[in-house]
């Protein structure tokens, strides 16, 4: 057998080779065509002519040769990208092709021949997506549609038995929520929205404008959040449409919406309506005696616990540390209870797989309420451990708020916000930290707190959710146990008397 130098030729050759079976007998010999890299001349004298060829990277490579072995079989070979073949006679090689002529080797087909196959899958699965969301669109229209006419025939309006309030819409629809358990179905959220009146704005902030408005003759409060903000507006949205949180020391919320109001997107979050207004502002205009001031303290820390702690079950909810506690994000009830507001910031965690839901918001809580671990960002971001304890830092500051408010003897201090003698109104990252972090100052502590029992406990509690070391800090579940304690002794001892 004659050997080629090229090294695909060889390849062809061991190809062919696997089916030959040598005669024993054959001596005749042909003139055939030969195109190779061996060719001396254009014509060899063999046994058998052979014709072999290869498509490969788009390209075909064809080699025509003799071979001086004698064959039995008809000496061919189809392969996928390499075909050959044999034949007996003079010349018999020249004109062969292997490879039918409409398979165009050229790089343009087989790049074709590549490419349009996917085209045509993304193609249907453009045309299967566009189907999806027409037959979403046309059902919730249709929902909609449905949905005001229920509203039209008094639905949400009145009932046969008389006219419905907002606490009958809450107990009503507490079974089929989306599972908060503290507002209403997401359908009926958007009716409520397009029924209520605003009637006055009560407060302004970086995040936008809170306004008193009127449903059904009934007070609720719409949180308008700025487009900027729109992130807080979508994470207090997720956490009350997916985390049973009715509790009475946490906002009630009513209902979320995005609404169109003078020609521009507006983000509503409707909650309910607190007459005496944020912490801050009572503080601003009212004085405690020892024992408001205890009910105060404890109805906040009730609303902690309830945002810290991990409910278990179906019904169950994630804990959430809250990120931004502070007296403007705690609201007070008739009931001089506090409940807390401003989920924005909130994170949420799960024991179920260790899931820590931090959420998408680039804002960062308020500087001057900001945990020492904050400020020279040596928190651990990963912990949720670690952003419970900054709410239990804020909550030690919002206490020292409400005590300085607190009567003694006869002496009340005005109200001060916390840091307000060593940091400028609107304090900067660097301020806090040179005072947090590098000082280590503390808010002062009156020398005549010490003599009220009340405020001689909360100035203890206050002191140890201030260490620098987190971890030193209490829980909000064992300043609760101390705060009931201390709560249920000055209960029996008013009783006493």
């Amino acid at each position: 057998m004659i050997f080629c130098t090229n090294k695909m030729l060889q390849n062809h050759f061991w190809l062919l080779s696997v089916a030959v079976v040598i005669y024993a007998n054959d001596d005749i010999y042909w003139n055939c065509i030969c195109l190779n890299h061996y060719c001396e001349q254009d014509i060899c004298t063999g046994k058998k002519c052979f014709v072999t060829e290869t498509l490969e990277s788009g390209k075909s490579t064809i080699f025509r040769g003799c071979y001086n072995t004698s064959i039995q079989e008809r000496c061919t070979s189809d392969m996928e990208n390499l075909r050959v073949k044999c034949c007996n006679n003079h010349l018999c090689n020249e004109d062969i092709s292997l490879f039918p002529p409409d398979i165009e080797v050229s790089g343009s087909n087989i790049i074709l021949m590549t490419v349009l196959p996917s085209l045509l899958v993304l193609a249907l699965m453009f045309l299967f997506a566009f189907l999806y969301w027409k037959l979403r669109h046309r059902s919730r229209k249709r929902s909609l549609a449905r949905l005001n006419d229920f509203s039209d025939a008094g639905f949400l309006k009145a009932s046969t038995v008389g006219d419905s309030t907002l606490g009958d819409l809450l107990d009503e629809y507490e079974y089929c929520t989306t599972g908060s358990g503290s507002g209403l179905p997401f359908l009926v959220q958007r009716t409520v929205a397009r029924q209520i009146t605003l009637v006055e704005c009560v407060g302004k902030g970086r995040y936008g404008e809170v306004w008193r408005g009127t449903w059904q003759g009934e007070n609720v409060a719409v949180k308008i959040f700025s487009s900027r903000d729109e992130q807080s507006w979508f994470r207090e949205t997720e956490i009350y449409n997916t985390v049973l949180l009715r509790h009475e020391n946490i906002l009630g919320f009513i209902a979320s919406d995005m609404t169109s109001r003078n020609s521009s997107t507006q983000l509503w979050l409707i909650t309910h309506y607190h007459d005496n207004g944020s912490l801050y502002d009572y503080l601003q205009r009212t004085t405690l005696d020892s024992i408001s001031c205890l009910e105060l303290a404890v109805s906040i820390i009730f609303g902690l616990v309830h945002l810290h702690v991990e409910i278990f079950g179906t019904q169950g909810k994630p804990a959430i540390a809250h990120r931004d506690l502070k007296s403007r994000n705690i609201l007070v009830k008739s009931n001089k209870q506090c409940c807390i507001a401003d989920l924005g910031l909130a994170v949420m965690h799960s024991q179920n797989g260790d899931y820590l839901d931090i959420g998408n918001n680039p804002r960062v809580g308020t500087k001057r309420y900001m945990a020492p671990e904050v400020l020279d960002e040596t928190i651990r971001t990963d912990s949720f451990e670690s952003y419970k304890q900054t709410d239990l830092w804020a909550y030690g500051l919002v206490l020292w708020e409400v005590c300085r408010r607190t009567v003694i003897n006869g002496m009340v201090e005005d109200y001060k916000p916390p840091f307000y003698d060593v940091v400028p109104h609107d304090p900067s990252f660097e301020d806090m930290k040179k005072v947090l972090c590098i000082d280590q100052q503390r808010p002062n502590i009156p020398n005549n707190w010490s003599s009220d029992t009340v405020l001689s406990a909360l100035t203890k509690i206050m002191r140890e959710c201030w260490f620098q070391n987190p971890s030193a800090r209490l829980t909000a579940l064992r300043i609760k146990k101390t705060l009931n304690k201390l709560k249920n002794s000055m209960d029996h001892t008013k009783q006493e008397c």
